[in-house]
């Protein structure tokens, strides 16, 4: 399929192809979940715990003698059942990662890219490049473009002024190609491709 491609200034430009196999795809849904559960699992620190009673500093001497008190026989004032005693099956340190087999992880990928091509959301840029590093200015374009919630995908290493320019704008983030990744295809309105991000997905997926 063909697109036309669209400079930084609004005006466009050359038509460019987009492969059949990375953005022609029908997106599934269920692929797509998978991906996205995957990736937000991974994000989770896991850090979260509480202690138990074998780690609570309190005395183990028995409460109170065995019989005659009229109540239970408790041993120590470190169980759970004691204000101030450990706690019960209470959260612990780990890690919250699933796995997830990386055929279906560039599946994935290429599903989102597919259906961002269907729902009118893929704008391929020539270069995200500006002379000067001025946010109001680079606002002004955006606006133009009609850019007020998008994912902006460059090449191996971005464009430090236009980097710098853009990460002041809220709802715009800027990633290399190596950064491309479902959740934050799906959680922007726009995708914008450069020229140079297009051929590195071209030769990533060959």
């Amino acid at each position: 399929m063909q697109v036309t491609m669209t400079m930084l200034d609004g005006t466009e430009g050359s038509a460019v192809e987009l492969p059949e196999a990375i953005f022609g795809l029908t997106p599934r849904p269920d692929i797509i979940q998978r991906c996205v559960v995957w990736q937000l699992s991974r994000r989770q620190r896991g850090t979260h715990a509480v202690k138990n009673r074998a780690e609570i500093n309190r005395t183990g001497k028995k409460v109170g003698r065995q019989k005659g008190s009229g109540g239970a026989r408790h041993g120590s004032a470190r169980a759970n059942l004691f204000r101030g005693g450990g706690r019960s099956f209470g959260p612990v340190v780990r890690s919250h990662a699933i796995d997830l087999p990386k055929k279906v992880r560039a599946l994935a990928l290429k599903h989102a890219l597919s259906a961002k091509v269907q729902d009118g959301g893929l704008i391929v840029l020539d270069k995200a490049a500006v002379a000067d590093g001025k946010t109001k200015a680079l606002k002004t374009r955006f606006a133009q473009l009609g850019l007020d919630n998008a994912l902006i995908i460059d090449g191996a290493e971005p464009d430090p002024t236009f980097s710098l320019a853009a990460r002041n704008i809220p709802n715009i983030d800027v990633l290399p190609v190596q950064g491309l990744n479902v959740y934050d295809i799906l959680r922007r309105t726009k995708l914008v491709l450069t020229k140079a991000a297009l051929d590195a997905l071209e030769a990533r997926f060959k």
